[in-house]
């Protein structure tokens, strides 16, 4: 295969390509494509980039009979479907709008295994911390550790009114 030669405008386009790509897959093809166009051979070309020469073999023939470096592509795919994720969905907003209390827990707030225990018994179906997880973030909702608030000081203003008073008396040299 080292034998078959890339024309000028096809070099070219690979070679933007490489250039213009951030997919580390793309980019490995076309360059085993664009090495082999060049002379090299396809042994010497798979060893290099640590592919098997049968892939190399591929993404060559691939490429010469399409004539576009977009063959090199990896194809779109959907991926393992989801079993509880539109159920989770549309119960995780309700449960965060009512406290943890109303359910019987001793929480003031809701926690990841909270959600999880609740969502076991309203579905019927367990769901990992990571698909409760992944819904709160597809819903928006971002944990933050409650803050404690102190009090104002009843007597705040007899303080600010002495401070002002003892800083006054300070900077002024008559006063010792």
């Amino acid at each position: 295969m080292n034998g078959t030669r890339l024309a000028a405008a096809e070099q070219r386009q690979l070679l933007e390509t490489l250039q213009g790509t951030h997919d580390v897959r793309l980019y490995r093809r076309a360059l085993a494509v664009l090495e082999c166009g060049r002379g090299k051979g396809v042994v010497e070309v798979a060893r290099s980039l640590r592919v098997a020469r049968q892939s190399v073999h591929n993404w060559v023939g691939r490429f010469h009979q399409m004539g576009k470096a977009a063959v090199l592509a990896d194809a779109p795919r959907n991926g393992r479907p989801c079993h509880a994720g539109e159920a989770v969905d549309t119960l995780l907003p309700v449960l965060m709008i009512l406290p943890p209390e109303r359910f019987g827990y001793h929480a003031t707030h809701w926690t990841v295994p909270l959600l999880q225990d609740r969502v076991c018994q309203n579905l019927g179906q367990t769901c990992s911390d990571a698909t409760v997880r992944r819904s709160l973030h597809r819903l928006d909702y971002v944990w933050k550790r409650p803050r404690y608030v102190l009090a104002l000081d009843p007597q705040r203003e007899k303080k600010a009114a002495f401070g002002a008073r003892l800083a006054t008396c300070l900077n002024a040299a008559w006063c010792w």
